[in-house]
């Protein structure tokens, strides 16, 4: 039996997804979440097989989760539901570690065969993404995104301040003093050559972190 754990924001997606999976023989969906936060607490809680996980979630994002799954969880793989088929989007998804990459319009009638397909150790990518894209994966797995430069704990606070959130709410959030959050968000605005907040909105969607549009 394999064991699916799904995390998507939108509850109309989560409960399209369950219908879909659990009438599958040999597929079984063990719970559901709503952000990426949610997803690395229950995997390392239920330890599913697969997780097919939404980039855009708030929070914290399906790129960042897929990561923290790594430490917590490394035998649960991860399928990755996006509405983006760009190069940045999905060479940041597989150089998370995830095994699949879906595009949301064709879940629907791709879902099953790539859950089947991760477990089975196999990579899964929707077949709308060209051999021209994974061509350029291939070539370019070792370049960096600009995203790179950033520590973990840069990134989430990336995420989180472009979401609106405050420092006090950022430190409450991770454990961290209001102090300390500003002290992360210079280093980060300071790497990345950022020194507003329009201008670091706009990079965090170019670059898959959040999806404020």
């Amino acid at each position: 039996m394999i064991r699916v754990l799904l995390a998507d924001d939108h509850a109309v997606v989560r409960a399209g997804l369950r219908a879909l999976l659990q009438a599958q023989p040999g597929i079984d969906v063990v719970g559901d979440v709503v952000n990426g936060r949610a997803a690395v607490r229950e995997s390392q809680r239920l330890q599913p097989d697969v997780v097919v996980m939404d980039i855009a979630m708030p929070v914290l994002n399906g790129i960042e989760a897929t990561l923290q799954m790594q430490d917590v969880c490394p035998s649960t793989q991860v399928v990755i539901l996006s509405m983006h088929s760009t190069k940045e989007h999905i060479f940041r998804a597989l150089r998370a570690g995830a095994h699949g990459y879906l595009l949301k319009d064709s879940a629907g009638v791709e879902v099953v065969q790539a859950v089947r397909d991760v477990h089975a150790g196999r990579r899964y990518l929707s077949q709308r993404i060209t051999a021209s894209v994974i061509d350029d994966y291939i070539a370019e797995r070792h370049r960096s995104s600009p995203v790179d430069c950033l520590s973990r704990r840069e990134r989430q606070i990336l995420q989180l301040a472009v979401e609106g959130k405050t420092s006090a709410e950022i430190g409450t959030m991770l454990f961290l003093s209001p102090k300390t959050v500003d002290t992360y968000r210079s280093r980060m605005m300071h790497k990345l050559g950022i020194s507003d907040l329009p201008h670091l909105v706009r990079f965090a969607i170019q670059n898959g972190i959040t999806q404020l549009e």
